[in-house]
């Protein structure tokens, strides 16, 4: 019996030694591995959308200080053509949206407004484009996660059940590899979206901020008396 004990423990010691990520999704069976590969492939799908994302967003984000200075002094002189040049030659959700109020004016100041506004909404939906897949996933992965955590158990419990008596350290072990790494897998893929997401909303926030302070500034313009 002591031989016995001596002979797993140098045994878990070699494994310790030699272990490694790549052993351990192996060593998980083919349900690990299908686990494994689907968060893989979720993990590249929220890097791929975060970061494209991420560069729409700052683009979208970078507006010149002085361009509200010049659509002001376009639109007190009455030259509107020439403000709707600055604005078309600004790529940016802010100069659309004063674009379309430029092309407004004359009419009533309810129906730029409400012009102003529709073209916010686009440009919002526009920045969050596939944004609630980061959510989708920061939700799912984790309970994918933890689907593989119930195969592995299932496994090791049926190992036993049928062991007679005899338990194969292998396979029982070899189920508890499939219930470990893809939850851990699950988690680190799952955190991962969630960090992606708040930071890709908070920083659409911040553009829609942009948007409705000059939008704002705008439309007080217009407001003015003469």
């Amino acid at each position: 019996m002591i031989q016995e004990l001596i002979a797993i423990t140098l045994e878990i010691e070699t494994i310790e030694k030699t272990l490694s990520i790549v052993e351990l999704i192996k060593s998980g069976g083919f349900a690990g591995q299908l686990i494994i590969a689907l968060l893989t492939f979720l993990l590249i799908v929220t890097l791929y959308i975060y970061f494209e994302r991420l560069l729409t967003i700052k683009s979208a984000s970078k507006v010149d200080p002085n361009f509200m200075n010049e659509i002001k002094d376009y639109v007190v002189n009455g030259n509107f053509d020439a403000a709707k040049v600055l604005c078309m030659n600004v790529n940016s959700p802010v100069s659309r949206l004063i674009h379309k109020g430029v092309s407004r004016i004359g009419r009533p100041l309810a129906d730029i407004n409400s012009s102003i506004e529709n073209a916010g909404k686009l440009e919002v939906y526009s920045l969050e484009k596939n944004v609630s897949v980061l959510a989708t996933i920061s939700g799912a992965a984790p309970m994918i996660g933890f689907l593989g955590t119930v195969i592995g158990m299932i496994l090791s419990i049926f190992e036993i059940a049928n062991s007679g008596g005899q338990i194969d350290i292998k396979l029982l072990a070899d189920g508890l590899y499939t219930a470990m790494t893809t939850t851990v897998g699950g988690l680190v893929v799952g955190i991962i979206a969630y960090i992606s997401y708040n930071h890709i909303v908070g920083r659409t926030n911040k553009v829609v901020y942009q948007m409705e302070a000059n939008s704002v500034e705008f439309l007080d313009l217009l407001n003015e008396p003469t």
